[in-house]
């Protein structure tokens, strides 16, 4: 008989389907050149949040609040009263007070490492690094290996599985038994079976694991490895879209338990390793979270009432109206948090001109191909399938086809070049064979003094070629075209009254050596630029067959209103708007005075965000603003190019009237929609089951990012290093893959920028029309019910008060 005979009976059936159910708990991450915000704990959302909170700690360590630091602090500045204090502890069974809670405060939390596994107790030699990190190390080069398609010149056989691929490297790899200092590692190995299904059964016969020990040990095994398993959960997510399945998380987590049996000495007696793991985990199993836990759990609640009752506070008391002027033009942004400044100023500076919140994708269900490559990505939120493939197109196909030509063969020339550079032995000649000029081009990159880097679409082309390029939708029938406007239109709550010009602003962000820069880029867009969704449907609605078509819609589009495409960059706050030299001279002096307007409110929107980049000795010196900004887009040594959107705190579906002068601080998603116009609730339904959980998403990975870097953020940005060309990144030369946001950012180095607030959705509709989507979509349940975010109505019928949708039904707000 071999060592690894039973120990005990399970039920097989009943292992594999816990199995199952333990990988399903794993969300997904997106590789880095589609990089969008992602909730790292979206499927756990069928439970409540404080249900959640309070595994993680306990199988995790990680606490999703701030330090007592950071809540003291808040309350020396007043961001937090007694008054939400007592509301926080209303809602709870505590007879604790506010002085209380203070006191905890002064108590350190123990800290917590989450449930313990046998590597956390397995004898070894080695002193460095120790099981833990050597497995997680191990782990993270075998999977680097098997998923790397792009970056490395060598890669394990794809003929076989991961675990498959992961043994045979073990078995091979004489080196762990010197770094383990374990010489019976390798006889260990070979006991393994081949099969990912058997190594599961065969972990939990060894160590002798109960069925109902099961989910929480897989879940520990799961959150050891996250990051791996977070891009497993991908590759199973991108075959779901396509009505197919991925097994490969259940073979990483055949990996993990595997490990759990190769440190596993055999012994069993009192003084053994396993012994002392099982009564540590029995021991950890039953504990309580403690009183200093529970307190910061009750801080963080109080905090999020405090932004509660501010809120509450702007929309029940509007601005001065709004004095009704000729309207010159309606500028739609992205619901982005970082739109809200430039939305605000350009109200402001330009009362003619209304502007309009709309998911920044534009409601196209493309995926999109530049001209010339064979690289296809999604222009649309992660949660949806692409439906068409655009590509660029000067309109005559000849000419395209000879500029694709031209192009492939500078990118083939600039991969060669690329090749030479990322050879090992090329970071210490590649400067000294190219001369000083190369180096002075490394220091011009450093300062961000050279020429602003060209847009990525851009790349290997001329500007007189790129000039006469636009995105272009593939041939479909005029019936379609104008069913997919007249739905566009419709969810823009833009079906009417129409001004004479209208612009749709993409937006993208500028950043150099930043690896995570499609991170600061459109989520709408799956970490892209908005700019071809933006234009593609400029020429939709400029289209006059489109129009005509769109008559038989109950949609009126007059032939004198222009649509215009532009990009907004969130770095500098710079709006560019294109083709605006093909308007009629009728409205050239609406344009005129738009463009001024553009200009004045980026100015002014710079001048805000000045002293949250440390600028706010510039912020009256627009002119140098401007510059400085610009270089810190083209520094390869910046890590803080722009905030992207910390600070995230709420999404607000409602009329613009309700938030026009107001300011929400660039803290809110603003998606305009008035109910009157949406008699069957459609546009309402679209907005809270994708916007909606889109800006959950995005709101969720700061708030995790944040409350513990370690697990669910991505560490120093200045030791990231790229894994597998698009993958993700490690931090430093190895480790589990990071996943989330760099600490830099969060935090300016002295403060945290973001604030982890849970979001708060407001909407001004009738409850039945809210109640109608809840009931019909169980992940807006979910996360409504079980407190994942706040759903809080305008009731427009009690003096604009809010009131808040619970389990127990709509209860009025007692955030004031």
């Amino acid at each position: 008989m071999t060592a690894l005979n039973t120990i005990a009976s399970i039920d097989k059936a009943a292992l594999h389907d816990i199995a199952r159910q333990a990988c399903e708990r794993i969300a997904p991450t997106w590789p880095l050149d589609r990089m969008i915000a992602v909730n790292p704990l979206w499927e756990r959302r069928d439970q409540p949040w404080a249900t959640v909170a309070d595994q993680l700690w306990r199988r995790a360590g990680s606490r999703l609040t701030l330090t007592a630091a950071d809540y003291r602090l808040a309350w020396q500045d007043g961001q937090i009263s007694e008054h939400h204090l007592s509301l926080a502890l209303a809602e709870t069974s505590h007879d604790w007070t506010p002085a209380q809670l203070l006191q905890f405060l002064d108590q350190p939390v123990a800290s917590a490492h989450g449930l313990p596994l046998l590597e956390d107790m397995a004898k070894a030699e080695m002193t460095v690094p120790g099981w833990p990190a050597l497995i997680t190390q191990q782990i993270g080069q075998c999977c680097a290996a098997w998923f790397d398609q792009e970056q490395s010149n060598w890669r394990p056989a794809s003929h076989t599985g991961l675990y498959q691929a992961w043994r045979e490297s073990m078995l091979q790899d004489r080196g762990l038994s010197v770094l383990s200092a374990c010489r019976t590692l390798g006889e260990r190995i070979a006991e393994l079976p081949p099969e990912p299904q058997a190594a599961l059964e065969v972990a939990v016969q060894r160590l002798g694991l109960a069925e109902d020990e099961l989910a929480e040990w897989f879940d520990c095994l799961l959150l050891r490895s996250l990051g791996w398993a977070s891009w497993c959960a991908y590759q199973r997510w991108q075959a779901r879209l396509e009505g197919a399945d991925d097994p490969i998380l259940l073979e990483l987590l055949a990996i993990r338990a595997a490990w759990e049996c190769v440190v596993d000495d055999r012994q069993r007696d009192a003084g053994s390793p396993w012994n002392a793991w099982r009564g540590a985990w029995q021991a950890a199993h039953v504990q309580a979270p403690t009183a200093e836990w529970q307190a910061l759990q009750l801080w963080q609640r109080a905090e999020e009432l405090a932004w509660q009752a501010q809120l509450q506070g702007m929309l029940q008391n509007p601005a001065q109206p709004v004095v009704e002027t000729a309207q010159i033009a309606r500028v739609y942004f992205c619901i982005d948090v970082r739109s809200e400044v430039l939305r605000r100023a350009l109200e402001e500076v330009c009362p003619q001109v209304q502007t309009g919140g709309f998911a920044g994708f534009f409601g196209l269900p493309i995926a999109y191909t530049p001209l010339g490559t064979q690289a296809t990505r999604p222009q649309l939120p992660g949660l949806l399938a692409a439906q068409l493939t655009v590509t660029d197109s000067s309109g005559d196909a000849t000419r395209d086809t000879a500029l694709a030509s031209q192009r492939t063969v500078r990118l083939e020339r600039a991969g060669r070049w690329q090749l030479f550079e990322r050879l090992p032995a090329s970071t210490f000649t590649l400067v000294e064979a190219l001369g000083l000029g190369y180096a002075g081009a490394l220091l011009g990159r450093v300062g961000g003094l050279l020429a602003r880097p060209s847009a990525p679409d851009r790349s290997a082309f001329r500007p007189s070629e790129w000039q006469q390029l636009k995105p272009a939708l593939p041939v479909i029938a005029l019936e379609q075209r104008a069913n997919v406007a007249a739905k566009i239109l419709r969810a823009m709550s833009l079906t009417h009254d129409f001004p004479p010009l209208i612009v749709l602003l993409g937006h993208g962000s500028q950043s150099a050596n930043n690896p995570q820069a499609a991170g600061l880029d459109c989520g709408a867009c799956c970490g892209q630029s908005g700019e071809i969704n933006a234009r593609l449907l400029a020429d939709l609605l400029n289209d006059a067959h489109v129009r005509s078509a769109l008559v038989h819609e109950g949609i009126d589009l007059p032939a004198e209103c222009r649509v215009l495409a532009g990009l907004h960059n969130t770095t500098t706050d710079e709006i560019q708007v294109f083709a605006s030299e093909s308007l009629p001279p009728l409205l050239q002096p609406a344009w005129r005075t738009l463009r001024q307007a553009l200009d004045d409110a980026g100015e002014r929107a710079r001048g805000e965000r000045a002293a949250l980049l440390g600028l706010s000795h510039l912020s009256e010196k627009p002119t140098k603003l401007l510059t400085s900004l610009r270089r810190r887009a083209a520094d390869w040594a910046q890590t803080r190019p722009e905030w992207g959107l910390a600070g995230n705190a709420a999404f607000i579906a409602a009329p613009r009237s309700r938030t026009r002068g107001q300011n929400l601080q660039g803290r809110s998603f603003l998606h305009d929609y008035d109910w009157q116009q949406d008699a069957g609730g459609q546009v309402l339904e679209l907005i809270m089951t994708a916007p909606m959980v889109v800006a959950n998403w995005i709101n969720l990975q700061y708030l995790t990012s944040t409350t513990d870097n370690l697990k669910f953020g991505s560490g120093n940005k200045v030791l990231h290093n790229v894994v597998g060309g698009h993958i993700g990144v490690f931090e430093g030369n190895g480790g589990d893959l990071r996943i989330g946001l760099a600490h830099q950012s969060l935090h300016d180095g002295q403060r945290w920028v973001h604030r982890p607030l849970r979001l708060s959705v407001v909407i001004q509709a009738p409850q039945r029309m809210i109640d109608k989507v809840i009931a019909e979509h169980a992940a807006v349940r979910d996360l409504v019910m079980n407190g994942w975010l706040y759903l809080l109505r305008i009731d427009s019928d009690c003096n604009d008060t809010l009131e808040q949708r619970t389990a127990e039904g709509w209860q009025p707000l007692l955030a004031g």
